[in-house]
């Protein structure tokens, strides 16, 4: 791809996340906002909750295919065992798209501003796309079917995914997420109820019925639609990739909500 998404999950989790983070490296004008200072919040909250709305319960010492659980590392020496894990769970493609350091820290922060209007570059846990970013016509310009077909293999890996892997996974690996949102500056907050939310949100993306028309006022493009270039950065991602892998995207988005929300 060009500027914005080698990487949209492990948000399936790692994979709906990678697939987010892959589009976010074609030619999209990044909004208004400055990056986020490492290690600060994107946004003040409020008031934060007394205690998890989606708590993630720890699994036990024994996998359910009977073998024990190695004890898991810390979350500065995480990333070789969990880019290990990622391979086993989605395959080497899919692990191979994945910058090779912080990648937990990088899909913690991607997922905390996917619901905000620009995701910045230095926490992408994904390298660039070797194709470029595809339009048509000239009056308008809209995004291309033949734009959508650069998704399908990543889209067809993120649909074939065991989502039981992928949830046990990310049950094991919990305590090192919620220790990275911790130190991006929520100590009070839960990282699976962040998640959730911004499931819900990418799930509340509207479906265009045509072609969605976009200006380039200088090298970048952007929406035509004020409704449109207002959306979140992670529903204007599950926009580009075109209503059949969006159908297929949130599908997968509702199974995996389903096995981590505690109201399901």
């Amino acid at each position: 791809m060009g500027e914005f998404f080698k990487t949209l999950f492990f948000v399936v989790l790692v994979a709906g996340v990678l697939l987010f983070a892959w589009l976010l490296r074609d030619k999209w004008l990044p909004g208004p906002e400055e990056p986020v200072p490492a290690g600060m919040p994107a946004e003040t909250e409020a008031e934060e909750p007394a205690g998890p709305l989606h708590p993630i319960e720890a699994p036990s010492p024994i996998e359910l295919d009977g073998r024990p659980t190695r004890p898991l590392p810390t979350l500065d020496d995480s990333d070789g065992f969990f880019l290990l894990e990622t391979g086993q769970v989605f395959g080497s493609d899919v692990e191979a798209l994945l910058i090779r350091d912080g990648i937990i820290d990088r899909f913690v922060a991607t997922v905390d501003n996917l619901s905000r209007k620009h995701v910045p570059e230095k926490i992408r846990p994904v390298a660039a796309l070797s194709s470029e970013f595809v339009t048509e016509g000239s009056g308008p310009i809209v995004l291309s079917e033949e734009n959508f077909r650069r998704y399908d293999a990543l889209v067809a890996q993120v649909a074939a995914a065991d989502l039981d892997a992928v949830a046990d996974m990310y049950r094991r690996y919990y305590p090192l997420f919620q220790k990275s949102y911790e130190q991006l500056g929520y100590p009070n907050a839960y990282f699976n109820d962040r998640l959730i939310e911004v499931i819900d949100l990418v799930l509340e993306t509207p479906e265009p019925t045509g072609p969605i028309a976009l200006i380039q006022p200088n090298v970048l493009y952007e929406f035509i639609d004020p409704a449109l270039e207002e959306l979140a950065a992670g529903q204007k991602l599950v926009l580009r990739i075109g209503p059949e892998h969006s159908a297929t995207i949130k599908g997968v988005l509702r199974e995996l909500r389903a096995r981590l929300a505690s109201d399901e």
